[in-house]
């Protein structure tokens, strides 16, 4: 069915069909009529599929149907809960696009910017606040954020969430809300740990589960090439000199990591950004200015900020170093092939990270293809490289140090293992 057959406002169809939002996605399709209905609901869906639109949609026009009749403008009617900055970003640009047309007050708050500016807002009124925990909760306790007549909380990638260790967090929220509410729990994985969490805050939830057995998108094309520790960045050159009109987003394991991918690719003559927590938020806001407007093609980013990089056009996702936890594949390769676009992810993989590979393709139940790299080939890549710098003391430490580097992560990696199977016993 389209949305233009949809029983929901006018401004809201008028501001969908600018966009070029004819019918909904299979998310948006199956999480829509519960919402308006006000059910709580608890749904799984991979990255790219239209997750913010499904519940930004039904949230405007509940609250379009039910304006406020209260005295106190602070009360916030819609809480989403966000765990990065750049995810809260991208879903207010959604809830803001989407409803241009109402007379909705938006507004997002998150930290490593002044709070003035945020708490003029929620004094003047907000209907739909954005959050992430941090200042959040910074704002509630200074006075500014009155959550006790919300009538609906949104956790937006909820296993990101108990990655980043906000799991306290979110039960304070609970607390600061109302005991009747409607709750929508959003995630792109799920795990005992999520459905743990979900199951102790909806009430007889609707379960939407979208692609179970697949968690990426069928849009992508995926492939793996085995390749030295030391040799990535010549790949990595390689790919972004053969493709010079397209965008490419490189995942890196670290901060330390991100500022020496982007000075190896400097010495080559490769325009790079770089972002990560590492980064305050004006740096991660240009950062990301610069690649949406493509004045720079090529983004290094940590996994701080897979989930909230929402750009169209991404056609490569570079995992120059593969992610130490399986689910982080899923949301890494999400940046590309969204919506019917396709899209590449290529993983480099060295001798020390085939264990993760591993991982990788057990959590997706499939193989990753491999990329055959001839020996001649592999050679020639290595060799005729454009690296200017005869620095190369400077070289040389940098890849002892992210070779200790590495020797760390893997050693918590196996720790890590090693206590989910001590847990399963």
């Amino acid at each position: 069915m389209k949305f233009e057959k949809y029983n929901i406002s006018a401004s809201l169809k008028k501001s969908l069909a600018e966009k070029g939002f004819k019918k909904p996605t299979d998310i948006q399709f199956k999480s829509i009529p519960p919402i308006l209905k006000g059910e709580d609901v608890l749904a799984i869906a991979q990255t790219g599929t239209g997750k913010t639109a499904a519940f930004a949609i039904p949230i405007m026009e509940t609250l379009l149907n039910k304006p406020y009749k209260g005295k106190n403008k602070r009360h916030i009617r819609c809480l989403v809960m966000a765990p990065t900055r750049e995810l809260a970003i991208q879903i207010t640009e959604v809830f803001e696009s989407l409803g241009q047309y109402t007379k909705l007050n938006i507004l997002c708050i998150y930290g490593g910017v002044e709070q003035e500016s945020q708490i003029k807002r929620l004094n003047e009124g907000v209907d739909i606040l954005i959050a992430t925990p941090g200042r959040m909760f910074d704002l509630n306790y200074q006075g500014h954020v009155d959550l006790s007549k919300t009538e609906i909380l949104v956790l937006d990638e909820a296993d990101h969430m108990l990655e980043k260790g906000f799991l306290k967090d979110i039960q304070d929220v609970i607390r600061l809300l109302p005991k009747y509410r409607q709750t929508l729990f959003f995630s792109a994985t799920i795990d005992e740990a999520i459905k743990k969490l979900a199951y102790s805050l909806v009430r007889n939830a609707i379960r939407i589960q979208i692609s179970p057995k697949d968690p990426v998108s069928k849009n992508v094309r995926h492939g793996v090439g085995f390749v030295d520790m030391d040799d990535k960045r010549f790949f990595l050159e390689k790919i972004a000199k053969e493709h010079p009109d397209e965008k490419i987003l490189v995942f890196v394991r670290t901060q330390v990591r991100a500022e020496r991918v982007f000075k190896a690719m400097e010495r080559v003559d490769l325009k790079t950004v770089t972002i990560h927590g590492g980064k305050d938020q004006k740096e991660r806001a240009e950062a990301m200015r610069l690649y949406k407007t493509g004045e720079i093609k090529i983004l290094i980013a940590t996994d701080v900020s897979a989930r909230g990089i929402d750009i169209p056009n991404v056609q490569y996702v570079i995992n120059y170093d593969m992610p130490d936890v399986p689910e982080n594949y899923v949301h890494r390769v999400g940046r590309t092939g969204r919506g019917v676009e396709k899209g590449d992810a290529i993983s480099f993989c060295s001798d020390g990270e085939k264990e993760l590979l591993q991982e990788i393709e057990e959590f997706m139940d499939k193989k990753i293809a491999v990329v055959e790299i001839a020996r001649g080939d592999y050679a020639n890549i290595v060799g005729f490289s454009e690296q200017k710098s005869t620095d190369w003391k400077t070289v040389m430490k940098e890849i002892a140090h992210d070779k200790e580097e590495y020797k760390k992560i893997k050693s918590k990696a196996v720790r890590k293992k090693a206590k989910k199977k001590a847990k399963k016993k």
